[in-house]
């Protein structure tokens, strides 16, 4: 299960091993001043959008991996049994946001120092 963390002025996106080759990704690292905000997510599998580039996906049940649509590029790591989770927007990174299914996201939420909007 990935873990979503800070270290410093660094939010980062921690893969297991199997969350990389399903992601086709490794972990990921973005700076806490690119967080423009912070979202919870009630149903976290209808968060991910566009086109799987590249990645693994069953529309509706889990979603690892780079989606692109219009708005950009997010970075989805969501699994079945993850009914919620946290959406970071992001300004100036390769991803307009992180979409990450959690069992507790306020706590993570709260961990991270960041506002939630």
């Amino acid at each position: 299960m990935a873990d979503l963390l800070r270290e410093g002025d660094t939010i980062v996106l921690r893969l297991s091993t199997l969350e990389k080759v399903e992601g086709v990704h490794g972990d990921i690292n973005v700076p806490v001043s690119a967080v423009e905000s912070v979202e919870i997510v009630d149903d976290i599998i209808k968060a991910v959008h566009g086109i799987k580039m590249p990645g693994t996906r069953v529309p509706g049940l889990f979603a690892m991996g780079t989606f692109v649509s219009r708005g950009g590029a997010a970075f989805a790591i969501v699994h079945h049994q993850n009914k919620r989770g946290v959406r970071i927007h992001l300004n100036g990174t390769t991803y307009n946001e992180l979409i990450v299914g959690l069992d507790d996201p306020e706590s993570v939420v709260n961990s991270l120092g960041l506002s939630r909007s």
